[in-house]
């Protein structure tokens, strides 16, 4: 295959202060990474909002359809995404996100169409088996895109593809499901999918591993080599595992989501069966927020990455550190009050957390780890944020909602009462970001100078 350059300042380009100019066709790759990400989410989000009606339509218990939330997607997202971010890694990003978002597209579609639950058990496999080839191959393929002062708000950027999908999967499936049944919001949210897969393969070209790795002035020929290197998967697993601050950012952005996320995939549920709500009604409470307060999150975060301030490491885990551990106190209270007006404003305050992390969580880990080892570093961090968020998470709620209700059957009480068990341990996500601190800097000059 022939790898077409993206250059480093096109005459075409766009300058953002500090950052240096960037071209249309990196505005181009961005953009459509971005809706990726966004229907990764989406095609999750979307059974979170219908849950309550998947519940009642099938006769499952909690713990059931916590099945069908997390660990179905989770069973090979986690098991098969290192191995297809070592491909990565070695072969055509672009063919890699392609073909991987037609598969969860198509297999969301076949979602709705189920008629039992182990046929939507078999297809929530699927998605996860497509889904672990989205989201690895796009942040290292970004990260060729822009170099690495651009790269923390590129990714930034990225993010509010999540945000979008979230509102998607909360707002437009619901009132789809209020008008046509929950399995008609499943084919809403996969066509889409089908479509976009089309138009990446056709119209975006891998760009080269490290060319935005070297130096500006004298070229990038050195950094082309050095990221052209093959490095075996298991070296690389052991330089990064054996990194501290490496390790505290990513076990930081893992118990982020499993405190974040892990609250929202319920959220829905809670908010139907706590205050009498439709899928449609509880969607169209939290879509908006999901849109406007976590796409201002992440704005916002992205022009606060673009300052001079924020190109040091220590400021950004900083700036997560606190951020997180002040989050986590709404983040309690949506599930401690009785009342609806109460809960809406704790969720305004809590729902822009969830969103702001993910970019310089993932700009960091880009600029520490080598160019040839970034598919598998962003794989392994979505290994252990997808087993906290989309295992962990769902099955010990749905665990003590069932538990706690007895005999009489899950209800309002006992998930209310697991959530807010869940609800603290944004304060050790916070922990992990603080602990990774002193040691980042050290960390990503002594991996630069590392012999692969």
């Amino acid at each position: 295959m022939t790898h077409a350059k993206l250059p480093a300042a096109p005459s075409n380009g766009f300058s953002w202060a500090g950052l240096g100019a960037v071209g249309f066709r990196q505005w181009y790759v961005l953009a459509l990474l971005s809706l990726v990400y966004a229907l990764n989410i989406a095609d999750r989000y979307v059974i979170t909002t219908v849950m309550e009606s998947i519940r009642l339509d099938l006769h499952l218990t909690d713990s059931a359809v916590a099945l069908l939330t997390g660990v179905a997607l989770a069973i090979f997202y986690v098991s098969i995404g290192i191995p297809i971010s070592a491909l990565a890694d070695r072969y055509s990003r672009r063919n890699i996100i392609a073909a991987a978002l037609v598969i969860w597209s198509a297999l969301t579609v076949f979602t709705g169409l189920s008629r039992t639950f182990t046929q939507m058990l078999l297809a929530r496999v699927g998605v996860g088996i497509g889904e672990s080839g989205g989201t690895p191959p796009s942040t290292s393929m970004l990260a060729d895109c822009f170099r690495a002062r651009q790269r923390t708000i590129a990714m930034t950027i990225w993010t509010l593809g999540a945000s979008l999908g979230a509102w998607l999967g909360a707002d437009v499936a619901g009132r789809v499901a209020d008008s046509f049944g929950w399995r008609a919001a499943f084919l809403a949210m996969g066509v889409p999918g089908l479509v976009l897969g089309i138009v990446i393969f056709v119209t975006v070209r891998e760009p080269v591993r490290g060319a935005m790795d070297g130096d500006e002035r004298r070229g990038t020929t050195a950094a082309v080599r050095r990221a052209e290197r093959k490095v075996p998967l298991a070296r690389t697993l052991k330089v990064i595992l054996s990194q501290p601050a490496t390790m505290h950012l990513m076990m930081g952005g893992a118990v982020t989501a499993l405190w974040g996320w892990g609250l929202m995939w319920w959220t829905p549920t809670f908010l139907q069966r706590a205050y009498h709500l439709t899928a449609g009604q509880a969607g169209a409470i939290l879509g908006p927020m999901h849109l406007i307060a976590g796409s201002a999150a992440t704005i916002g975060t992205g022009l606060l990455m673009a300052t001079g301030p924020m190109a040091n490491p220590r400021r950004v885990l900083w700036m997560m550190a606190i951020t997180v551990a002040v989050m986590t106190v709404p983040s309690f209270f949506v599930y401690w009050t009785h009342d609806l007006a109460t809960a809406k404003l704790c969720l305004w305050i809590f729902i822009p957390a969830m969103y702001f992390y993910i970019g310089p969580s993932f700009g960091l880990l880009n600029n520490v780890v080598p160019p040839q080892m970034r598919a598998t570093a962003s794989a392994v961090t979505l290994l252990m944020a997808n087993i906290a968020n989309l295992v962990v998470a769902p099955q010990f709620v749905g665990f003590v909602s069932d538990h706690v209700a007895g005999q009489g059957g899950a209800d309002a009480n006992s998930l209310r009462f697991a959530l807010l068990l869940l609800a603290p341990t944004g304060l050790w996500a916070a922990y992990h970001y603080w602990a990774a601190i002193s040691r980042i800097e050290a960390e990503a000059e002594r991996l630069a100078a590392t012999e692969l």
